[in-house]
This record gives C-alpha cells, structure tokens and sequence, in this order.
C-alpha cells in the first residue's frame, strides 16, 4: 500500500484527506496556538522545516490515520 500523504502536499490537503489530521499537526505543535500560525497553502515540508520538526516523523503518524 502506498503512502497517502507526502511532504510536497499543502497543510490544506492533507487536512482534506482525514478528519484528524488537524489533530495531528496540533499535536506536533504546528497550527492552533497564537505561536505556530501556519498557512493551508505551505507545504509539509516547508511547515517541518520552519519549525524544526522532522518530516517523517508527521509523516509516520499522518499515515497511521489511514492504516487503522
């Protein structure tokens, strides 16, 4: 089975693709708060990026969304 979700994909689309993906960015602290404002037009990888987070770990957790 191939990945859903993939670095070059807006925050928008991945957040279309499963209902708690915003779950998801909110627990890697990224959108939500007053401090990580970050746009549906950036990238997961460039969210990742300016944030310090690292990318296959969102990945990895984005994609057990859909493997349950």
């Amino acid at each position: 089975m191939g990945s859903k979700f993939n670095e070059d994909m807006t925050i928008a689309q991945a957040i279309s693709m499963h209902p708690r993906a915003k779950e998801v960015f909110a627990g890697f602290h990224l959108g939500g708060c007053s401090h990580c404002s970050v746009s549906d037009f950036e990238t997961i990888k460039q969210v990742c990026t300016g944030y310090g987070v690292p990318i296959q770990s969102l990945l990895d957790t984005l994609e057990s969304l859909v493997d349950d």
